[in-house]
């Protein structure tokens, strides 16, 4: 008969196994979107400056087209917007022109894909939805699993009896003091 502790050690190492992937892509990931303040985890942002001639039209959709046909763009734009009487903004796939009316500077904004950590980020925040949500789910209740065979994996000292007991406890009193302190204290 094979003793539980075996069968336990044998579903941590298997599981553990199974997602390595899932959790190299979620702890990368998550490094990445919890500064978000920082910088854009998903797109790297290109800017180029550019003068053309002061936009001589007044009237609203004449400005545009001016615009338009001094920067030589033929494409038609997404969205048009006038945050104010000297600016114009034209919106683009991945790109945006903002247009100094009077002085004919031109901000021109690009947006791309950080190779590997955008797609990262997408599975990290489940923007594809459908299958991918349970396969997410399928992952959580693998890390939950691990956690749990995880505390029986050594016995003796080392384990949850004796050591492993104080390195549960203060896995668990960090992220409640943190919240505590956060919620009610800062």
């Amino acid at each position: 008969m094979i003793k539980w502790r075996k069968w336990n050690n044998i579903l941590h190492r298997d599981i553990g196994y199974l997602v390595v992937g899932l959790t190299l892509i979620y702890g990368v990931s998550g490094i990445a979107v919890n500064h978000t303040a920082d910088w854009n985890p998903s797109y790297r942002q290109e800017k180029q400056v550019r003068e053309i001639a002061p936009i001589a039209a007044t009237e609203r959709e004449a400005m545009f087209a001016e615009a338009l046909q001094k920067l030589e763009i033929t494409e038609t734009p997404r969205n048009v917007f006038r945050p104010d009487p000297e600016t114009l903004q034209m919106f683009f796939e991945r790109r945006t022109y903002t247009v100094d009316v009077p002085t004919g500077k031109v901000l021109i904004e690009r947006v791309h894909h950080r190779p590997v950590l955008y797609e990262m980020n997408q599975l990290h925040l489940n923007t594809p939805k459908g299958a991918w949500t349970y396969i997410a789910d399928l992952y959580a209740g693998s890390l939950i699993i691990i956690a749990i065979t995880g505390l029986f994996v050594l016995k003796g000292r080392n384990g949850i009896s004796g050591r492993g007991w104080w390195l549960t406890l203060i896995g668990i009193v960090i992220p409640v003091g943190y919240w505590i302190w956060y919620q009610y204290l800062s």
